[in-house]
């Protein structure tokens, strides 16, 4: 969940957890019930990933970058599309029928999705901030994840301001369900 550094290294460390994850979901048979778990674990990282991202990053790339309204609002609409993918797995086991497709679904989508902030908007971020502003960044991303909700909520607003004011208190309630639950827990 935190890894250290800037936010670009913060949110690639990021990236490279959700690929293995996906590496290990691959490997999975699909009648594998512990195969559950972990699309619970990917959905975790993915939804505290998206929301700091959402408060913090793309703020950054609207006011830094050339064009950065444009990558944001982007990256933005494929947050939405792939939380909405996440909610409709959330009730879902893997026994259910459409249970693989939505999964490659997501995995493809959110594989796209990393190239093209590792592509584009990530180089254009370095290039426009100074080094202790990407670092700054990387502080406040890492504190974000930290209290994010971990279950999708594609209803909730994903505006910086609103997300900073209800993101606490719907990811404190989302972390006592999964207390209670179970749910996201290795063991």
């Amino acid at each position: 969940m935190g890894h250290g550094g800037n936010a670009i290294d913060e949110l690639m460390a990021d990236h490279r957890e959700v690929e293995r994850m996906f590496s290990g979901i691959e490997e999975m048979p699909t009648s594998d019930l512990a195969l559950r778990g972990m699309v619970d674990e990917v959905t975790i990282e993915l939804v505290r990933h998206a929301v700091a991202e959402e408060q913090y990053l793309y703020p950054a790339v609207r006011d830094h970058v050339e064009g950065g309204a444009q990558l944001a609002d982007k990256e933005i609409a494929d947050h939405a599309r792939i939380e909405k993918l996440l909610k409709r797995l959330e009730p879902m086991t893997p026994k259910d029928a459409e249970f693989p497709m939505l999964l490659q679904q997501l995995m493809d989508q959110v594989t796209e999705h990393i190239g093209d902030e590792e592509e584009r908007l990530f180089p254009a971020l370095r290039e426009a901030c100074p080094p202790a502003m990407l670092t700054d960044l990387g502080d406040k991303i890492r504190r974000a994840k930290a209290m994010a909700p971990t279950r999708p909520h594609p209803a909730v607003p994903t505006t910086p301001t609103a997300s900073k004011l209800l993101a606490p208190g719907v990811g404190l309630v989302d972390r006592a369900r999964d207390f209670v639950s179970g749910r996201g827990r290795k063991d």
